[in-house]
């Protein structure tokens, strides 16, 4: 089970709306967006930010929005936030180049505004005429990230289709789960469901964040961010305005049920299918 410093981990997820291609600008607005809400929600443990903020969804703008880990001031703004009001920061997703590859990366920085961690999003979309694995490289393994004794497994968009890699996840002792996502606004259905299920399946508490606004060509991202609990109740979310999502988590009364509901005992060495 681990040791947990506190009943109460409170969660603060940021839903924005990127300008394609526009770092500079993008950058202003995460860091308005995170302070304005820090201050309404004061004592906050976490801040979640979404999918790709720096450069929007739209794939042909990756390059010119990428940066290095040395140069990025992304990474300076989110560090000098961390310091400041003292909270760990899973920082969405940025375009990484590292050596001669591009990435869909996660930084992770602690309360001390150190980068502790980057997840390279495992599962590029590429489909339906976008082209994510033209201009990125997949990274090659999950990522969990242990902070303030809370374990919290890393996963972006796209890698929300793939159960696999979540129930990886709580068998390596997640505690909470979480999806950065620019998730496209016609497919509604598919991104609640999958969420929730992500939360249900694995009795974990679930921030699943996405951007709002819109993209090129006129399509639109969806919004409606939510974090959920281990059964899948929203706990707190947001339709498509530019925001935050709060919500105070309860660890112990979390490892309660799964003492009580023992899912995991129940998963076979192997489900090799039986053809007739």
């Amino acid at each position: 089970m681990g040791t947990i410093q506190k009943e109460k981990v409170r969660l603060l997820a940021i839903q924005m709306e990127s300008v394609i291609g526009e770092l500079d600008i993008n950058i202003d607005t995460v860091k308005n967006l995170i302070i304005a809400n820090l201050q309404k929600y004061e004592g906050a443990d976490f801040v979640f930010l979404p999918e790709v903020w720096t450069v929007g969804w739209h794939t042909p703008d990756f390059y010119k929005c990428a940066e290095t880990l040395e140069k990025s001031k992304a990474l300076k703004m989110l560090s000098q936030i961390a310091q400041e009001y003292n909270v760990n920061i899973i920082g969405g997703s940025i375009i990484l180049k590292r050596g001669e590859e591009y990435y869909n990366s996660c930084p992770v920085l602690n309360r001390h505004g150190e980068l502790i961690a980057i997840y390279d999003k495992n599962h590029l979309f590429s489909y339906y005429g976008d082209d994510e694995n033209k201009y990125v490289k997949k990274g090659s393994n999950p990522v969990m990230v242990e902070l303030d004794n809370i374990k919290i497994g890393l996963t972006i968009c796209f890698d929300i289709r793939f159960p696999e890699i979540y129930r990886a996840y709580r068998k390596a002792g997640a505690d909470i789960l979480v999806n950065m996502a620019a998730w496209g606004k016609t497919k509604k259905i598919p991104w609640d469901t999958m969420t929730a299920s992500r939360a249900i399946e694995n009795q974990t508490y679930m921030v699943a964040l996405t951007q709002t606004g819109l993209l090129a060509d006129g399509k639109e991202n969806l919004g409606h961010s939510m974090i959920f609990d281990y059964n899948g109740n929203i706990l707190s979310q947001i339709e498509e305005l530019e925001g935050g999502i709060y919500a105070e988590v309860n660890l112990p009364e979390m490892y309660e049920f799964r003492s009580k509901c023992t899912i995991l005992e129940d998963i076979k060495d192997s489900y090799e299918v039986i053809k007739k």
